[in-house]
């Protein structure tokens, strides 16, 4: 065979094609079982679509509202990796299709608490964001970065981690306002250390601790003639949670009523 020839490559069945360490055997798996992608692995179009499918369904049964959909959809076609589109149905059912495992990305087992399937590695959605004479937003499901930069000039800033991922257990935001404010929106639960220096400007310090297993978050920065704040609030689906519980007080208080007048009416007869 002449130098220039080229050997026939055999076909490579689909189950050989991951690597496999050459210091460690390969542990035989079941066909029927697709290893675990790794968070960083690039989606493809179709790992995008299978996630708008369970978006989709979601909406048709009422488990997103629009808006809702609306967000994860652009987030879904807009995700890199596995680790951007793993949230998107973290918590949707998603019988039959195969889809990242948000379990995977999970530094520590569901079982350890409520927060640890949010703190989910990866390189974060978004690492920074600017706005000079005008405004940035970073809400909805995203991942927030081990590090975030902001800075604002004569304008301000949202940064809303209540629907929010985060890649370490700790994260840190750092914000520059010059006659500006940027505003940070954070969920019950998550502790919040604030490290900022304001002149003529400030930086809120919220007074309640973390719960167990919450990511921390760290808010630094410098603010001249603007400022940093900090707010609690509920997330949407708590929001819905407690409307739903004052509605079912309502009702039986409405009930009790009832039954004491037609109590009183028996009695009176």
């Amino acid at each position: 065979m002449t130098d220039d020839a080229v050997p026939d490559v055999p076909d490579v069945p689909a189950s050989a094609s991951a690597p496999v360490s050459a210091t460690s055997p390969a542990s035989p798996t079941s066909p029927s079982t697709p290893p675990v992608p790794l968070p960083d692995l690039r989606a493809s179009d179709a790992d995008r679509e299978r996630v708008t499918e369970v978006l989709r369904d979601a909406l048709a049964e009422g488990r997103l509202d629009m808006e809702e959909f609306e967000e994860r959809l652009g987030a879904a076609y807009k995700a890199r990796t596995y680790a951007e589109l793993a949230p998107l149905t973290r918590d949707l059912p998603v019988a039959g299709v195969v889809a990242p495992s948000p379990v995977s990305f999970a530094k520590e087992p569901s079982e350890s608490g409520s927060w640890a399937g949010r703190v989910v590695g990866g390189q974060g959605t978004s690492t920074s964001a600017f706005a000079v004479l005008s405004g940035f937003e970073r809400k909805g499901r995203w991942t927030v970065p081990k590090r975030f930069n902001c800075f604002v000039f004569c304008g301000g800033g949202e940064i809303d981690l209540r629907e929010a991922n985060f890649a370490d257990g700790e994260v840190e935001i750092n914000c520059v306002a010059v006659m500006g404010g940027v505003q940070v929106i954070v969920p019950p639960g998550v502790e919040v250390v604030v490290r900022g220096i304001g002149i003529m400007g400030g930086f809120e310090h919220p007074d309640e601790s973390g719960e167990p297993g919450a990511p921390r978050v760290i808010i630094g920065g410098f603010a001249f003639w603007g400022g940093v704040g900090v707010e609690r609030k509920l997330t949407r689906e708590a929001r819905r949670r407690l409307k739903e519980q004052r509605r079912q007080e309502q009702l039986e208080q409405r009930e009790q009523r009832r039954d004491q007048r037609e109590r009183r009416g028996l009695g009176g007869s």
